[in-house]
């Protein structure tokens, strides 16, 4: 595991101390002990995990400044982008987000043992939002939603002046595309595209800036959002 994390580095252009790349492996060690009794995660190998967990979170750290910043995870299930972006940079302030408790519980059990610190939230978005509207600098999701309905669920989390970055993969223009509605009646704004490698398959995040309070009707409930979306 930590060969294959120190490996695929150089790529995206960063780097960790060892003390950073050891906790980051500890914690897919547990990750993977963890999932032979409880789903947290389909990958299975270490070498899986350095890539396609480990890698594929820490490449966001190029796609916005994480420093000293205010950082919401929206639907973070096993911890990801969120665990590895703040082990690899601690000077954020980290929010875990996710509404299966089971998954929330594990991490708070092992992210003290990792003394990794984040505030782990057992809530859905849409109900997070009503008391924690526009109160971060940076959202993050990976694989949550289409974007014209997870823009919903993050945008109104979002500080005038911050950012959400939407982990889509492959698909992440043509569902920008389909989203550019959603985003501006929630106060975004298209910012750009970070597009990166890992393990020879390309990745793609989209930037979207919040550039306008969010409507006060929005989030609407679940039910809704995915009936009828933006």
């Amino acid at each position: 595991m930590k060969n294959t994390l120190l490996a695929g580095l150089p790529a995206l252009n960063l780097t960790l101390s060892q003390q950073q790349a050891d906790t980051l492996c500890r914690f897919g060690d547990l990750l993977l002990e963890k999932n032979k009794v409880m789903n947290l995660t389909a990958i299975k190998t270490p070498e899986g995990v350095a890539e396609l967990h480990f890698l594929d979170s820490l490449a966001l750290l190029n796609a916005a400044d994480f420093a000293e910043k205010t950082v919401v995870d929206v639907g973070c299930g096993a911890g990801f982008p969120g665990v590895p972006l703040k082990i690899g940079c601690p000077e954020m302030h980290l929010t875990l987000l996710d509404s299966l408790g089971k998954r929330m519980d594990w991490l708070r059990e092992v992210l003290p043992q990792l003394s990794v610190e984040a505030n782990v939230v057992t809530a859905r978005a849409e109900d997070y939002a009503k008391e924690h509207r526009e109160s971060f600098d940076l959202c993050v999701s990976r694989a949550v939603a289409r974007l014209n309905i997870l823009a919903e669920l993050c945008l109104p989390l979002v500080k005038v002046g911050g950012r959400f970055v939407a982990m889509k993969g492959a698909l992440t223009r043509e569902e920008t595309e389909e989203a550019k509605t959603a985003i501006a009646a929630l106060g975004g704004r298209v910012a750009g595209f970070y597009d990166y490698t890992v393990a020879d398959a390309g990745h793609s995040a989209v930037v979207i800036e919040k550039v306008r309070p969010t409507p006060p009707p929005y989030p609407r409930d679940f039910a809704k959002i995915k009936k009828k979306p933006l």
